[in-house]
């Protein structure tokens, strides 16, 4: 059982890589935002709505990628495997931070073409988008595909950790390389070597992927049932009981990954409803606000009244709370189900946006509202952040997992795209603000948090003890001719 534990700890480690990648380079681009805009867009001298609007472009570009990444994910784990679709993210990776920390490569002298090369920096950004897009997908259906059921909601929960892990690494990493000169060295140096910096955890996830085996269930898929069962066999032990158990596995894979008569199953085989669940799940996951919070978090901070540094100290405070919680679900989510948690999240996180919008449109700002912030982080690691991966690479029977977690997961990303421009919408708002002092969204993501646990309570199913194989019992299936 030790070397079962130990095969089965390095293969979530490697694949929690892709994790840490994805929250990494989504906020990489926060430490060079100021230089991006001194070197690429300030130089043109554009009205200072156009001049906005290109740096949000640009800064936001990865996200574009991200939904194309998401498309692709589905046919790029059917063709190349899940350990395949990991590996082509890591190129991705690493040709984007390469590209984006120099994106003069191939045009001429490095840091000789000022904005001219912007075109060039989008487009690595777009390609570092479109590896997050792959990775955000595979890596929790890799997890999922080689995890035990009585602790897969654990492990596939170790995804999430590693994002919010990769995210509070490099901004660390961003801190220490600004802390080696000023700011002109910053603005001519520095954001370079915070881009190239992504090729780091890039090229270790490549190099350990070469190390691993893909997912029995995709093996099986290509018809290499015999490397399956070998991989089944080591995960399971080798008594010979656990040597039936991978045959029966095997068989039981074969069988939920046709329909009748032996053809692939078409995407609607197990109803519509599984699909709007799947697309709901993350659409609500999104639309709870978490990403206006977490993108914004200084911002908002700063409309409370704090000064800068304050601003950026209590944003560090949420980033624990975030981490914290994180374990939290990692350490609940086999024993308490999927259900109770995404309820009880999405309860706190809507008591605590109330208040949060209550505290502003009556302008009594301070600790309380620091407070509600964190209790709402909190709220949303314990619960959407992490289980809501986990019912993304459970809830799909087999024979449609791919192309139907695709859907969803791009879906996600549209939704991260839409709250991430909005709030800034809702957020300076003359009109709105007049009216509820910047408390307007804070009530309107209270109000996606009430909706997302009524939506869970009536539709989404308990998927705990439940094998991936056993899935499709849950949803409704197309009847077999006679």
């Amino acid at each position: 059982m030790s070397g079962r534990g130990s095969l089965l700890t390095k293969l979530t480690f490697v694949a929690t890589l892709g994790g840490l990648l994805f929250g990494y380079d989504t906020a990489v681009i926060s430490g060079a935002v100021t230089s991006i805009d001194a070197n690429f867009i300030a130089p043109l001298r554009l009205s200072e709505t156009v001049a906005n609007s290109l740096s949000g472009w640009t800064i936001s570009s990865a996200l574009f990628g991200c939904i194309i990444g998401a498309i692709l994910a589905g046919t790029v784990a059917n063709r190349l495997g899940r350990k395949g679709g990991l590996l082509l993210a890591g190129m991705l990776f690493l040709v984007s931070a390469v590209g984006s920390a120099y994106p003069e490569i191939g045009f001429g002298t490095i840091g000789s073409f000022g904005p001219k090369i912007l075109g060039a920096f989008i487009f690595y950004r777009i390609v570092c988008g479109v590896g997050i897009g792959i990775a955000s997908m595979l890596s929790p259906l890799y997890i999922a595909e080689i995890s035990p059921h009585e602790v897969r909601g654990r492990l596939v929960s170790c995804n999430q950790l590693a994002i919010v892990l990769g995210i509070a690494l490099v901004y660390f990493v961003n801190w220490f390389i600004a802390s080696q000169g000023n700011a002109v060295w910053l603005r001519a140096t520095g954001w370079r070597l915070m881009l190239l910096s992504e090729a780091v955890p890039a090229a270790l996830c490549v190099a350990l992927l070469l190390t691993v085996p893909d997912t029995p269930r995709w093996l099986v898929m290509r018809g290499r049932d015999a490397q399956a069962l070998d991989i089944l066999r080591r995960l399971g032990g080798e008594e010979a009981r656990d040597a039936a158990a991978a045959k029966a596995t095997v068989q039981q894979i074969r069988d939920s990954l046709q329909v009748s008569h032996g053809s692939a199953a078409p995407l609607l085989t197990f109803g519509p409803l599984v699909i709007v669940v799947g697309v709901l799940l993350s659409a609500f996951q999104q639309f709870v606000g978490i990403n206006a919070v977490m993108y914004y978090a200084p911002l908002m901070f700063r409309n409370m009244g704090a000064s800068t540094d304050s601003a950026l100290w209590q944003t560090v405070i949420v980033g624990v709370a975030n981490v914290v919680f994180t374990v939290i679900a990692i350490l609940t989510v086999d024993r308490l189900g999927r259900k109770p948690l995404l309820i009880l999240g999405a309860l706190i996180m809507a008591g605590a946006m109330f208040t949060l919008g209550l505290l502003f449109d009556l302008q009594r700002l301070g600790a309380g509202a620091l407070v509600a912030v964190v209790v709402y982080v909190a709220g949303f690691a314990l619960s959407w952040g992490p289980v809501t991966w986990v019912l993304l690479s459970e809830i799909f029977p087999n024979a449609i997992k791919s192309r139907a977690m695709a859907i969803a997961v791009a879906a996600q990303w549209v939704c991260n795209l839409l709250v991430s421009w909005s709030f800034k919408v809702l957020d300076g708002s003359s009109l709105l603000n007049g009216a509820f002092h910047h408390g307007f969204a804070y009530w309107f993501y209270a109000l996606m948090s009430l909706l997302a646990a009524v939506f869970v309570f009536l539709y989404v199913p308990e998927t705990k003890r439940h094998t991936l194989e056993g899935i499709h019992r849950l949803w409704k299936r197309e009847e077999s001719p006679t």
